[in-house]
């Protein structure tokens, strides 16, 4: 079954009970027993529902996996997976990733003795040295957020591999339509569903994916006891939306390309970064690792000047000013001072998080519209 074709039937059935095609909202903390401890698969919420497992089978489907696990957002997703290392170990990190992510790592998780090596992974190759007795864990975020630097899946596998680590991939920006990690080596490759894989910003839901058997026994142990599920109806909304992701990427890479073009020719951007430029770091490795290039884009103003850059995102009409990402209609968004935030200056700096940085998800309206909305906010 190929791509477009799974976003639709991949890891579906008929609903046994009335043939209904979508699967049905199960609105139900418990369910009856015939004698203790004999039910129909389903005996308590917070373990399984009906709803939840449509939603995972098909994330599980359409990422080449074997297993999936929906959480009550990307962050529940993430904290599952560090919760498989004990205190001691060891993670290595890519050193520009999500602000939420670098919060979680370093302000709860490394208070609990995990220790944290936040690096460039621009060399994959580099990653090696880093690896010590007590290293446990890659964590790699490509095309990361919200440089859009790629790292080479490939390579960080290899050496996983040889060492014997766990390598956890978040392909939230690249989306299964365009990356599909499990394939080039990786472990574990989480969403966080909200964005793209919802699609329609109206819902908050992680997910994460796995083809190894004891491995999602491990993840589906802390997701049960730890309890970080999401909802029927979250289920519900997100297993809609994977429906048209195919037809939705699409557009969202097409109207990338051309507004990525437009500002890399605009004489007030200094720097735009989007993967599809061939001068992009890695641009080969895109090329071959994904299908296309998206529609996240961040670009920085002449002169690095903060206040340049907040009169832009202010003046935009059609771009929404918002947090988040990966919904139908597009949005701005100033890393710096929004999904950043909790990074500390230095360390943001250091990655090319400066304070005129504009990130941009280019939505699915028309093109033309976009352009004249930038054009007119830019001046």
């Amino acid at each position: 079954m190929k791509f477009n074709t799974k976003t639709i039937h991949g890891g579906q059935k008929v609903d046994p009970a009335f043939g209904a095609v979508m699967p049905p909202i199960y609105q139900t903390t418990t369910y009856a027993q015939s004698t203790p401890g004999s039910h129909k698969g389903y005996a308590y919420s917070r373990s399984k529902n009906p709803t939840r497992t449509a939603l995972e089978n098909a994330v599980a489907s359409i990422e080449n996996g074997n297993y999936g696990l929906a959480f009550g957002s990307g962050l529940a997703a993430i904290d599952a997976v560090i919760k498989l290392l004990k205190p001691g170990d060891e993670v290595i990190s890519t050193n520009d990733l999500y602000g939420g992510s670098y919060r979680l790592f370093t302000a709860i998780f490394q208070e609990l003795g995990i220790i944290f090596h936040f690096v460039d992974m621009g060399n994959a190759s580099d990653i090696e040295k880093y690896v010590t007795e007590n290293t446990k864990l890659i964590w790699v975020e490509t095309p990361t957020n919200p440089m859009m630097r790629v790292i080479d899946i490939k390579t960080c596998a290899a050496i996983s591999k040889k060492h014997n680590l766990l390598l956890a991939v978040d392909n939230t920006f690249a989306t299964p339509y365009l990356q599909q990690p499990l394939d080039l080596g990786a472990d574990i490759v989480m969403h966080s569903a909200t964005k793209y894989l919802g699609g329609h910003s109206d819902v908050v839901l992680g997910v994460l994916v796995v083809k190894d058997k004891e491995l999602a026994n491990k993840l589906y142990f802390i997701q049960n006891a730890s309890g970080a599920i999401c909802g029927p109806q979250d289920s519900f909304l997100v297993l809609r939306g994977i429906k048209t992701l195919h037809i939705r990427m699409q557009r969202h890479c097409e109207n990338g390309r051309a507004v990525a073009k437009y500002l890399s020719e605009h004489d007030k951007i200094e720097n735009v970064y989007w993967p599809g430029f061939e001068n992009h770091p890695n641009y080969e490795i895109a090329k071959t690792q994904m299908k296309d290039f998206g529609g996240m884009i961040s670009f920085t103003t002449k002169g690095n000047n903060y206040e340049e850059a907040i009169k832009i995102v202010e003046n935009l009409k059609i771009f929404t000013l918002a947090e988040s990402l990966g919904g139908v209609e597009s949005l701005a968004g100033h890393p710096a001072s929004m999904t950043h935030a909790s990074i500390p200056k230095e360390e943001r700096e250091k990655t090319g998080v400066v304070d005129s940085l504009i990130r941009l998800s280019v939505g699915i309206e028309d093109v033309d519209d976009l352009i004249a909305d930038l054009k007119q906010a830019i001046g």
